[in-house]
């Protein structure tokens, strides 16, 4: 029965994505809600027929009281037949009904609403740029993927389980006490409304109240998980009181934008009571009036009674849902900053897959600065031949990381185009283009999985034996089978923590290059990708990097020159343009830019302040 109720909307399946999600918080969620549309609808009308059901039994125990007054006798004999068939009624029918109401909500809607959140939010963020993501901390990102999922959960869950069902349960206290007395009716109108004032006052502000709350709680996780992943450098530059501080600001930003929230929640408590304690005694004590002057019977006042003590017990229940309502809500607002963000680098609509036949690439007049003056690309103009190797150099800020980028298409150029065998990149698919090119960068950073799925990840499909043999020529064979983590997994199974901090950087940068080794891409980046091996694993890896770049087209930026010396040609980059260009030799006999490099290189390293040779 459980499984059947779980698995009547399933969240992972097909849908329209949007580049362009819903920005307003109505349309955002029901945007999300469309596989839930018919289990929205009986939800509702279960929750209409369990408040029918309970302001129906308080009708029945006034009958009761009413039928009591005659001949134990006589009105088993008139009305046990009803009485029993109550009684069957309140074990058998009314437990399944309620059953039902509660399967919808707790096995149907609550799961599965906010897996189907979580899952599509995840999916549009994966989808967002690399310069999205390094416009934010990661943790906050990851804070409201896991925050808004339950929260919309939430506030669906209260539409059905307080809201539909209070409204129809004091609509039909309305009807029960106009059909015993009209006049009844009269006080619970009055209460009505200066409930409703309240309900109004609390929710305008509990909504920004909470979403204020949300955000500094957002803050915070950023701020701290900021902290835990680089952990490295705080504790290295004995900067834990620096850390602490910064949390503290946050932390105690949160703290005061609860204590307003709490505060708001308390004025409501102590107005409700005083208005409960009105409702009570106006409705009950107008009954028992009515009663003394031969107008009511005694169980119309006990009618009355109960359903006053059950709205007593109900407002606050009814109030905090409200709340609660509003507030999940307003922490699905502040989500939605991140998760409605507009896809910005999208494929176009007619992209097709990239069909590389040979690995040219050529480069007209890019041109991109990140939105501002200075700083990227000016105007490069470059074609690099199938299978040539290129070495790329320059100092800091020079455009090399730059041009490597928009090559990878992680931002969309602001002039000029990328030519890859004559088709332009930004017209093909992202995933193709990237599949095409091999990248071992200088921050050799590991997933926190096992040694096998961070190689692997260069090819899914690959056989065990492609994946060892791709880490023996990156000479991490011999030291992966050394390999044992915390829990006890050996090997290639061994996990190497996050950004594969459990590793040294050597290790890390094998691992990386068995990965690239194992992918095997016609085009291949290099960004320092011996900069964090000691000489002797370098001098190895060389044979092993020139035997990857054998029949590719190669891209390698290096500091350390020697690296790049036996490239085909060798760029020099400088404030954004391609200054110089040839071989090796060719480069140090015209005495330029590269030859004062290679003159004043210390351990075979460019010196980023050097400056051009006069």
């Amino acid at each position: 029965m459980f499984r059947f109720f779980e698995n009547l909307v399933d969240p992972y399946g097909p849908y329209d994505e949007k580049d362009a999600p819903p920005t307003r918080l109505l349309p955002f969620m029901l945007d999300y809600a469309q596989p839930f549309k018919r289990i929205f609808v009986y939800a509702a009308i279960m929750s209409v027929v369990v408040a029918s059901i309970e302001i129906g039994l308080i009708w029945a125990m006034g009958w009761v009281v009413d039928i009591l007054a005659g001949d134990p006798t006589e009105v088993w004999e008139a009305y046990g037949g009803w009485l029993i068939a109550l009684a069957v009624f309140i074990l058998l029918v009314r437990p399944a009904l309620q059953a039902l109401d509660v399967l919808l909500l707790n096995n149907t809607i609550l799961p599965n609403f906010g897996t189907l959140i979580r899952w599509r939010a995840h999916k549009h963020v994966l989808r967002q740029s690399v310069g999205w993501f390094e416009n934010d901390f990661a943790g906050r990102i990851a804070n409201r993927i896991m925050q808004t999922p339950p929260a919309a959960g939430e506030a669906v869950f209260q539409v059905f389980d307080a809201i539909t069902f209070s409204l129809a349960y004091v609509i039909g206290a309305l009807v029960l006490l106009g059909q015993a007395d009209p006049r009844l009716a009269i006080p619970m109108i009055g209460w009505l409304f200066l409930y409703g004032a309240l309900v109004v006052w609390t929710v305008k502000r509990v909504g920004p109240a909470s979403q204020a709350a949300s955000d500094a709680r957002s803050e915070v996780t950023g701020r701290v998980v900021d902290s835990y992943t680089n952990i490295h450098s705080v504790k290295m530059f004995a900067h834990s009181d620096t850390e602490l501080t910064y949390a503290k600001d946050a932390i105690e930003n949160t703290r005061k934008t609860f204590q307003y929230e709490m505060r708001l929640f308390t004025i409501m408590d102590v107005v409700l009571v005083t208005l409960n304690g009105l409702l009570i005694v106006a409705v009950v004590g107008w009954a028992f009036w009515l009663w003394m002057q031969g107008q009511a019977s005694v169980g119309i006042v006990a009618a009355a009674t109960a359903l006053t003590l059950r709205l007593n017990a109900m407002t606050g229940w009814i109030m905090w849902a409200l709340t609660s309502f509003f507030r999940q809500l307003g922490v699905v607002a502040e989500g939605m900053e991140t998760i409605a963000q507009p896809i910005t680098l999208v494929d176009q609509p007619d992209a097709k897959p990239l069909n590389l036949t040979k690995g040219n690439i050529e480069i007209q007049s890019l041109t991109h600065h990140y939105g501002r003056d200075t700083g990227g690309l000016n105007a490069i103009n470059l074609t690099i031949n199938p299978g040539e190797k290129v070495g790329l150099i320059g100092r800091s800020g020079a455009g090399k990381s730059t041009l490597v980028k928009l090559l990878l298409r992680f931002y969309d150029a602001e002039a000029g185009r990328i030519l890859i065998d004559g088709q332009d990149i930004s017209h093909v698919t992202q995933d193709s283009l990237r599949l095409a090119i091999g990248m071992v960068q200088q921050d050799s950073s590991l997933l926190h999985r096992s040694v096998r799925d961070n190689i692997l990840y260069g090819r899914p499909n690959a056989t065990e034996a492609e994946m060892i043999a791709a880490a023996k020529q990156a000479q991490a064979h011999d030291f992966i089978l050394n390999l044992q983590d915390p829990q006890g997994r050996t090997g290639y199974d061994a996990q190497v923590g996050e950004r594969g901090v459990k590793l040294s950087g050597g290790q890390r940068q094998r691992v990386t290059l068995a990965r690239v080794i194992l992918k095997n891409a016609p085009i291949l980046l290099l960004d320092e990708a011996t900069s964090a091996l000691d000489s002797e694993v370098e001098a190895a890896i060389q044979d092993t990097l020139y035997g990857m770049m054998e029949g590719k087209t190669v891209i390698a930026i290096a500091h350390r020159l020697s690296t790049i010396a036996h490239m085909d040609r060798i760029l020099v980059m400088d404030e954004g343009r391609i200054v110089e260009q040839g071989s090796h030799d060719a480069l140090l006999a015209k005495g330029g830019l590269y030859a004062g490099f290679w003159a004043r290189q210390s351990g075979g390293f460019l010196d980023p302040d050097t400056k051009a040779a006069e």
